[in-house]
């Protein structure tokens, strides 16, 4: 059972402290549990709570009329207000929250599949599946969530990925034409290539996707053959923070040929300093606009 601080509760859900302790008091909406050295914390069972007491409360109910509510007619009503017709951002993402802490599979594809008819499937990654990793963030920081969660959510979006990916049909390749894309060695971290890649093929340019954890003689390799104009990385995790520089000189030295766009929390830092034929992106929709001038 994970423990979540009032300032936690404060960031996943988007309610303040100071009114979240107020609903408690006035309301006896939450129910904080106390540590053997009396530290206040407060269970899945409290978020999942106050993620749907705030949809409610926003949707125009009445905290007065939602205390008076059993767990089951909040999840009634939640249910009621996640098959209207009307696309809410914030309803899908909390429900994508409450699925995933839940682990269950069904309620998690019908909270992704549902935005997906309503907004597409672009739309649909860029405001609700992105937010919602950006939430997880959260929870991986504070240790909130096991590493069962973060494998069940991104395999779940990595099946829709390779459905969409697999949806566009690949043309002949064009002269100057051509995005290899890869993950450097020791990179596991799958999504954002994968969404870049269905970017790319959505836009009728060529692909060569090659995956996970690439080693660098084999991307030396493909590239000699290939020959893509560009190539194309995500730097999640490897190589670590005080090796990425290295490892994106090595990248322009290997490839001076080929513009490299690279993506990633690793190639945030600062201090980092890009070659002249490596162009880094700070969001999803920077790539977008780049590759609609290429």
């Amino acid at each position: 059972m994970a423990h979540y601080s009032i300032k936690e509760l404060e960031h996943l859900s988007g309610i303040k402290a100071h009114t979240i302790r107020i609903w408690e008091q006035r309301y006896g909406l939450l129910a904080p549990q106390r540590t053997g050295t009396n530290i206040r914390f407060y269970t899945d069972a409290d978020l999942k709570m106050l993620l749907n007491v705030s949809l409610l409360n926003e949707k125009g109910y009445k905290i007065s009329r939602i205390a008076k509510m059993s767990a089951t007619q909040v999840a009634d009503e939640i249910l009621a207000l996640a098959t209207a017709t009307e696309s809410d951002k914030h309803l899908q993402i909390n429900a994508l929250l409450v699925a995933m802490i839940e682990l269950n599979e069904e309620k998690f594809d019908k909270a992704l599949t549902t935005p997906m008819l309503q907004l597409g499937f672009e739309k649909t990654m860029l405001e609700i599946v992105y937010p919602f990793l950006n939430r997880i963030g959260i929870l991986w920081q504070t240790n909130n969530i096991c590493p069962a969660h973060e494998h069940f959510v991104s395999n779940l979006i990595r099946q829709k990925l390779i459905v969409a990916i697999d949806g566009q049909v690949q043309g002949s390749r064009q002269a100057a034409d051509g995005f290899l894309l890869f993950l450097p060695e020791g990179e596991l971290h799958e999504l954002a290539l994968l969404f870049m890649s269905y970017l790319l093929r959505v836009r009728k340019r060529h692909t060569l996707y090659l995956g996970q954890c690439l080693p660098h003689t084999d991307l030396i390799a493909a590239q000699k053959q290939y020959q893509a104009p560009y190539l194309v990385t995500a730097i999640t995790s490897s190589p670590e923070r005080d090796q990425v520089q290295t490892y994106l000189n090595t990248l322009s030295q290997d490839f001076p040929e080929a513009t490299i766009l690279v993506y990633g929390a690793q190639v945030q830092h600062g201090f980092l300093e890009m070659p002249a034929n490596i162009k880094r992106f700070n969001l999803v929709t920077d790539f977008i606009s780049t590759i609609a001038q290429l």
